[in-house]
């Protein structure tokens, strides 16, 4: 009786994240999509029913905001848990003063995903990214540096924004690490 219940909360988040997506506007290959509280952990990244209940169940829900996104036509290399990634992003805080950007360092962060390296809206809001896949992160404090901030650059209760786009994974580059600096 228990998987029963579970089967349909599941399968009314799951509907709701289907409206939420297909709801986004398209324009381009380009998708805004702007979603409140949950958004599945990668927008295209359900393969069947099973995958994205197992998605709902196994808590891979964000609480970050994709707000813009790039994917590339095809999806070859994909960002998962525990793999070992680069990216290029530019952080900002909510009125545009950007605090640190990897595109002017020309040197992309290596981390490996899901481990706790970088701050969590990060964790969640890069999984499933395709390589040469851009995304804008719109992340809450308490999924970035919280109340506490990290001084003197980023306040505490900031909201950040990140342009990210995912360059390298597990040591497969796109065009030998190039990247496009170009803002979403």
């Amino acid at each position: 009786m228990r998987t029963g219940f579970v089967l349909n909360v599941a399968s009314i988040f799951l509907l709701l994240a289907f409206v939420a997506i297909g709801s986004a506007k398209k324009s381009g290959d380009v998708t805004e999509l702007q979603i409140g509280v949950k958004v599945f952990y990668s927008l295209n990244q359900c393969p069947s029913l099973k995958a994205c209940i197992d998605a709902i169940l196994f808590k891979k829900l964000i609480d970050c905001i994709f707000t813009k996104m790039h994917k590339p036509k095809t999806c070859e290399v994909q960002a998962h848990k525990g793999d070992s990634i680069k990216v290029h992003y530019r952080g900002k805080l909510t009125d545009g003063t950007v605090f640190d950007s990897s595109f002017e360092r020309g040197d992309p962060i290596e981390f490996q995903l899901g481990s706790g390296q970088v701050i969590k809206g990060w964790d969640q809001g890069i999984l499933g990214m395709c390589l040469g896949e851009k995304r804008k992160l719109k992340i809450p404090a308490k999924l970035g540096y919280g109340e506490q901030g990290s001084p003197p650059t980023i306040p505490g209760g900031a909201t950040l924004v990140f342009d990210t786009e995912l360059v390298g994974v597990n040591g497969k580059t796109l065009d030998g690490g190039k990247s496009d600096d170009s803002e979403l």
